[in-house]
């Protein structure tokens, strides 16, 4: 059938601009010498740029995330009835996020299930997602991934158990004393985040936070840094850490236990990716350790409990630049 600007063989949709980035960045790598045509579409991001590249050209693949692209559609910039593959990316995310309604909307202006093809992906499929799945495709094949052996086997664990108050004092030493050049620190909570990466920066560590706080456009910057080595120390929240695939990180502190042991999984698993070795460690405090239990249940092994050597507990130096 012939074709119009504006109509996309393909549609993915992402619940974050961070991942609809990456999305289209491996999209474009993968069909380089196929002479598609990937497009973006994300909120926050200049609306004429987006318009342009419509004008210009056919659109193959077109990853995008729901607000923004039911705009263009509801401009009539973008036609979705010619849409041959219909991806649903991070299914649990955008329900917790809220954006199912928006799906729901996209999606009807789609070909029906039986004439398009959709693929769901989701790190959980819970219940509501299967009912999703259920509307939205025919006769579906279920693929699932074990991920507890994947993380517990490439990536070495280990647990170290100490006082709050020394916790910051671990990291800065285990930093700047191995000299590690890629780091990603968790912690639970956005204010945690920041404290942390305020005292890095403030120490002479090259760092730099990644939460819901930062805004969009620096937030891409961030991990373009990081990936290029310009910043050593990620901080980060589950929900911006989630997303995060960057080669060579070394190691994954977890500087406070997740609530959730999926967490933990999804953290150490930002290290020891493709069959590299990485290093994962978690600091125990009083605080916290109550959530190891349930994490080595998920893992199905014990995690030994160490008292970091005392060298790593020393006054934190500051390096004046």
């Amino acid at each position: 059938k012939e074709r119009f600007m504006g109509e996309p063989r393909a549609l993915i949709i992402a619940p974050t601009r961070e991942l609809v980035v990456q999305i289209a960045k491996d999209a474009a790598a993968l069909t380089k010498y196929s002479g598609l045509n990937v497009m973006t579409f994300v909120g926050g991001m200049d609306f004429d740029k987006q318009l342009k590249q419509l004008e210009s050209r056919f659109c193959d693949i077109l990853v995008a995330t729901p607000g923004r692209l039911l705009d263009f559609n509801q401009r009539g910039d973008v036609h979705l009835d010619m849409v041959e593959v219909m991806v649903l990316d991070e299914a649990d995310r955008m329900l917790d996020m809220g954006f199912i309604p928006q799906v729901r909307q996209i999606i009807r202006q789609t070909p029906p299930k039986s004439e398009r093809q959709t693929l769901l992906f989701s790190a959980t499929f819970t219940e509501d997602v299967m009912n999703l799945a259920k509307q939205w495709t025919t006769d579906p094949a279920i693929v699932e991934i074990e991920p507890e052996n994947v993380a517990s086997e490439t990536v070495e664990q280990h647990v170290y158990a100490v006082a709050g108050s020394d916790k910051y004092k671990l990291l800065y030493n285990l930093v700047t004393i191995n000299k590690w050049e890629r780091v990603i620190v968790f912690a639970n909570r956005k204010d945690e985040v920041r404290r942390i990466e305020e005292r890095l920066v403030r120490d002479g560590v090259n760092a730099a936070q990644l939460s819901g706080d930062v805004p969009q456009h620096k937030r891409i910057k961030t991990l373009e840094n990081f990936r290029e080595g310009r910043i050593t120390v990620l901080v980060a929240t589950d929900v911006a850490g989630r997303g995060i695939h960057i080669e060579g990180i070394s190691h994954v502190i977890n500087f406070t236990l997740p609530e959730d042991p999926d967490d933990y999984v999804h953290r150490i698993g930002r290290t020891g990716r493709a069959g590299t070795s990485g290093v994962s460690i978690s600091f125990a405090g009083e605080d916290d350790s109550y959530q190891l239990p349930s994490i080595e249940a998920l893992l199905g092994r014990k995690i030994n409990c160490e008292t970091p050597p005392t060298e790593l507990l020393k006054p934190v130096q500051r390096k004046h630049h």
